[in-house]
C-alpha cells in the first residue's frame, strides 16, 4: 500500500514517522546535555537512516521534478552512506580504536568508491541501473562481512569485562547492524522496498527504544539526586540557623555534626583529638541548650525550623 500517491509504502512511512519523533526527542535530550558525544553520533546515524528511508521510498518517481538517474543515484547513495557510517559510529561512540582504519579509510575505498564509480560515473553515462547494481555492490557485499567481523573483534578487545552496561549496549547495536550485510543482496536481486525497509530499520528501531528507555531512567535518577541534594542543602541551612538560635559554640557545632553522621562518642573524641568525657560534657551542654534528652531528638530538632 502506497501513501500520498507516491512510491513510498505505508510501512516505510510509518518507520519515517517513528524515527523522526525519536530523532527530535533525542535531539532535545542532547541539546540539554551536549557533552554526551555518543548521543550525537547516534543522532547522525538516525538522521541518515531517516533520509535513506525517505529517498528509498520516494525514488524513483517520474512525477518528481528530478531526473530518474539522479533520483536513483541519490537513493542508492544514501544506502551506501548509511553502511559507511556504521564503522565510524562504532569507532567514535564506543571508542573502538582498532576500527580506525576501516572507519576512516576502508569505507572510502570499499563502499564509497564503488558507489561513485558505478552509480555516479558509469550510470550517468549509460543509464543502465542493472549494470551499476550488478557490479557496484560486489565489493561492498564482501567488505560488509569484513566490517562485521572487525567490529565484533573490536568489541571483544574493548569489553573484556562483559558485565559492563555499555557492553550490552554495543552488543545490541551490533545485532541491529547485522541485517545491513544483506543490503547488497536485496539490491542485486531486487527484493523490493518492503524487505529492504524491514531489514534496515527493524533492529535500529528496537535500539532507539532502548536508548529512550535509558534516557528516561537517567532523567529520573538525576531528578532524584537533585531532589536529595536540595533536601540536604535545606537541612544544612536550617542546621546553621538553629546553631545560631541555640547559641552553640563552634566545638558544640562540630560535635553535633558528627552526631548527625552517626558517630559514637569515642569516634568523635578521636576525630577531634579530645577525650571522650569532654565530648559527653559538650553533648550535655547542647542537650540543655536545645531542651532535648537524647541524640535522636537533638538531630531532629536541629534539622527542623523552629
Amino acid at each position: 500500500m502506497e501513501v500520498f500517491g507516491t512510491e513510498m509504502l505505508l510501512i516505510t512511512f510509518i518507520f519515517v514517522v517513528l524515527e523522526s519523533v525519536m530523532f527530535f526527542y533525542q535531539l532535545i535530550y542532547y541539546l540539554s546535555r551536549p557533552e554526551e558525544k555518543q548521543r550525537l553520533y547516534y543522532l547522525i546515524l538516525l538522521l541518515i537512516l531517516i533520509v535513506y528511508n525517505i529517498t528509498g521510498g520516494l525514488f524513483p518517481d517520474p512525477e518528481i521534478a528530478l531526473p530518474i538517474v539522479a533520483q536513483n543515484s541519490i537513493a542508492y547513495g544514501c544506502g551506501f552512506l548509511m553502511a559507511s557510517y556504521f564503522p565510524f559510529y562504532f569507532y567514535k561512540a564506543f571508542e573502538l580504536n582498532s576500527l580506525r582504519f576501516h572507519a576512516i579509510y576502508g569505507v572510502l575505498l570499499f563502499f564509497l568508491l564503488p558507489f561513485f564509480i558505478f552509480f555516479v560515473i558509469v550510470y550517468s553515462v549509460d543509464n543502465n541501473l542493472d549494470f551499476a547494481i550488478k557490479n557496484g555492490v560486489v565489493i561492498p557485499f564482501f567488505y560488509s562481512f569484513v566490517i562485521l567481523w572487525q567490529i565484533l573483534k573490536a568489541i571483544r578487545i574493548k569489553f573484556k569485562d562483559r558485565n559492563e552496561e555499555s557492553f550490552m549496549e554495543v552488543l545490541a547495536m551490533y545485532a541491529a547492524v547485522i541485517p545491513w550485510a544483506a543490503m547488497p543482496l536485496i539490491a542485486y536481486f531486487d527484493w523490493g522496498q518492503r524487505v529492504e525497509v524491514l531489514c534496515t530499520n527493524g533492529g535500529l528501531i528496537v535500539i532507539t527504544f532502548m536508548f529512550l528507555s535509558k534516557s528516561v531512567k537517567t532523567a529520573r535518577l538525576e531528578y532524584q539526586q537533585l531532589l536529595e541534594l536540595s533536601l540536604n542543602e535545606d537541612k544544612s541551612s536550617v542546621f546553621d540557623e538553629n546553631s545560631q538560635n541555640y547559641n552553640l559554640t563552634n566545638r558544640e557545632i562540630e560535635i553535633v555534626q558528627l552526631l548527625r553522621e552517626g558517630n559514637k562518642y569515642q569516634t568523635i573524641a578521636e576525630k577531634l583529638y579530645i577525650s571522650e568525657s569532654t565530648v559527653k560534657t559538650h553533648v550535655r551542654n547542647v542537650y540543655d541548650k536545645t531542651g532535648v534528652c537524647n541524640r535522636v531528638e537533638l538531630v531532629h530538632k536541629m534539622e527542623q525550623r523552629a
